[in-house]
């Protein structure tokens, strides 16, 4: 059966935004900032432009702080320079005619001493080293053994996502995401597979999901709440992670983050690492805003997603690595580029902005 996919490219409005069709760029770790200051530069402009017929720009994760980074030249957005640099970006994608949100990241555990100030444990809820690694100046290597984080502490980094806000907007972004996806601090406190505290931020799942949802209305407090998104990955093992009953956890925070009324729930929709089945759609039920899916969609299951009102817009990410002018073949039926892997990460114009597009081609 041949699948109608010009439902694709109808509008939709989106919290306080209008967006011209139902494609979003996911948020993609590109390691492309300037080195020493991770502030954007002219590439990542050119990148993001190219990319500005996409409904909305979900920009790559850009830590709220110092202590917030788990990979190197990953973009902050807590100094001077870093804002700066991301207003080179979002005054080229405006005038391309986009919109770009600013993903908000504190990786948490995933993190290696070398990229913390005065070479100290990354934080976390509890001090569970995980089974993954990061990316360093020498390639990929096992993360830190980190230490948990002091009740005081925690409002403390509560008051970075706060200020990261603020310099979003003085950044010129559209609106923001927080990151509560897969395996990062936020996903950390939510899962009990990494958080054991035994106070108000551990054992419950409203305990558990109480660091999230202070984060939400503290970004909400900075911005409204039509500029906020959220990200989870409910059962996606990525970063060394688990819990042991996600269903009531996720549907909780789906219920919690629309009674703020954020903009949008983002959903990584991959799979649990053992095949255990997960209801997305009690997600779509329990949250009242836009619902972006992700997570293996092609062309025609994002159609059939959004024709059978199992989302709203769904998201791509390596098919946007390699196809800048994603939104114009998939109008066309036309074929697609190959990612090229071994670029993903780090590099400079090669496998970032050298993707041709069909115009080229």
């Amino acid at each position: 059966m041949t699948i109608d996919t010009s439902v694709l490219f109808t509008p939709h409005r989106m919290g306080s935004i209008d967006l011209p069709n139902r494609l979003v760029m996911a948020p993609l770790t590109r390691n492309r900032a300037t080195p020493g200051t991770d502030a954007p530069h002219a590439l990542n402009a050119d990148y993001y432009v190219q990319r500005a017929s996409a409904g909305l720009i979900v920009s790559e994760a850009t830590q709220i702080s110092r202590q917030g980074q788990g990979y190197i030249l990953t973009p902050g957005i807590y100094t001077d320079a870093q804002v700066e640099g991301w207003q080179t970006v979002t005054r080229a994608v405006h005038a391309a005619g986009g919109r770009i949100f600013l993903q908000l990241w504190h990786v948490g555990r995933v993190s290696h001493v070398s990229l913390q100030a005065d070479g100290a444990a990354p934080v976390a809820p509890s001090a569970i080293q995980a089974n993954t690694k990061t990316y360093l100046a020498h390639g990929f290597d096992a993360v830190s053994m980190p230490r948990a984080l002091e009740v005081e502490e925690i409002a403390m980094i509560v008051r970075d996502y706060y200020n990261a806000t603020v310099n979003a907007k003085r950044a010129g972004f559209d609106g923001v995401e927080i990151h509560a996806a897969n395996g990062y601090l936020i996903d950390q406190f939510m899962r009990d597979g990494s958080n054991r505290r035994t106070d108000g931020y551990g054992g419950s799942i409203e305990n558990r999901a109480r660091f999230a949802l202070e984060v939400a209305e503290a970004v909400v407090n900075a911005w409204e709440p039509g500029r906020v998104g959220i990200r989870i990955s409910p059962v996606s093992p990525a970063n060394d992670m688990r819990d042991s009953n996600p269903t009531p956890l996720f549907e909780h925070v789906a219920r919690s983050m629309s009674a703020l009324k954020l903009a949008y729930l983002h959903v990584n929709e991959s799979p649990a690492a053992d095949g255990t089945p997960f209801d997305f759609a009690a997600l779509r039920r329990a949250f009242k805003g836009t619902y972006i899916a992700n997570a293996g969609y092609t062309r025609e299951k994002a159609a059939a997603a959004i024709a059978e009102d199992r989302a709203d817009l769904v998201a791509f990410g390596k098919l946007y690595i390699a196809n800048p002018d994603l939104v114009a073949r998939f109008q066309k039926g036309a074929p697609l580029n190959e990612p090229d892997q071994p670029t993903f990460y780090g590099g400079g114009v090669k496998g970032y902005t050298d993707y041709p597009t069909l115009t080229a081609a």
